[in-house]
């Protein structure tokens, strides 16, 4: 099992903490993005530079995963294909996504991406908090240790 990173819009601070992880838990960490990302030198940690475009990055990882992978996206439309593949998706502030919640989540989720479009809700996302990076960082330490055990 490894990690895939949907590198385009993932906070530094994740990828960070997901590059560290690697090399002390000897997991395989896959970044994929559309433009160069710097990665550490590790043989741990890997880079995919796809072409640009819409969803490019997210259909390679899509193709690329295996069932039980983790994918740490913010991303629910890829969360949701993720799971339907058999993976995980962990979205950078904690929350994962499984086949119970992802649904839900990408239910609404176009239901606010159709109230954007008409005007009637403006704004994104919260900005990212230490405690997001907490609750993420908590995730993934679950997600390590039960992958270990399952090795």
């Amino acid at each position: 099992m490894q990690i895939w990173i949907d590198g385009d819009a993932c906070p530094g601070e994740i990828k960070e903490l997901l590059f560290r992880a690697a090399k002390r838990r000897q997991r395989r960490v896959t970044l994929v993005a559309n433009q160069q990302v710097p990665v550490p030198k590790s043989e741990f940690i890997d880079r995919i530079v796809v072409p640009s475009g819409a969803n490019v990055a997210d259909r390679r990882i899509v193709e690329l995963l295996e069932g039980g992978d983790l994918v740490v996206t913010a991303d629910i439309p890829l969360a949701a294909a993720v799971v339907a593949k058999g993976g995980q998706a962990l979205n950078p502030r904690g929350e994962l996504y499984t086949d119970l919640n992802v649904g839900e989540r990408l239910a609404v989720r176009n239901m606010l991406d159709g109230m954007r479009a008409s005007g009637d809700v403006t704004g994104g996302p919260a900005n990212f908090t230490v405690k997001d990076k907490q609750a993420f960082a908590n995730q993934l330490d679950r997600w390590l240790t039960k992958a270990e055990r399952q090795a």
